[in-house]
């Protein structure tokens, strides 16, 4: 997690560098606000990770020795082909669009989204992935 510390470490030196000179610049007070924001958002992350790193052991990639190899194993599993994130995204879709034509639309969009995602999360227990 050091690496990943003093990434946003230097996110925050460039931001605190950033919002000063874009304010003599451009004197706008919304682009100025949204940098102060970013500064104290990456800020913040920046702590939590270099708190947590302190607790963790050093992982490969904190390490100067340390081997790819080292870092390698399983990932997790990943299934070869769902239909489900389709339905899921159909469904999403019906609901953005249930403003624009109608809000009918988006209530039958909560409806196929709560059978779509039970479809992909129970997908597992039926069919050919079941064994």
């Amino acid at each position: 997690m050091k690496v990943e510390a003093w990434i946003f470490g230097g996110l925050m030196i460039f931001f605190a560098i950033v919002t000063p000179v874009y304010w003599f610049l451009s004197h706008e007070l919304t682009g100025t606000v949204a940098l102060i924001l970013t500064f104290f958002l990456v800020m913040m992350i920046c702590t939590y990770l270099g708190l947590v790193s302190r607790r963790l052991a050093a992982r490969p990639e904190d390490r100067r020795d340390g081997e790819i190899a080292e870092g390698a194993g399983e990932y997790g599993f990943f299934p070869p082909q769902s239909k489900w994130p389709l339905f899921c995204a159909v469904s999403f879709a019906l609901f953005v669009l249930g403003p624009v034509f109608g809000w009918w639309l988006s209530i039958i969009a909560v409806g196929t989204a709560f059978a779509t995602l039970t479809g992909w999360i129970y997908q597992y227990y039926r069919g050919d992935y079941a064994h």
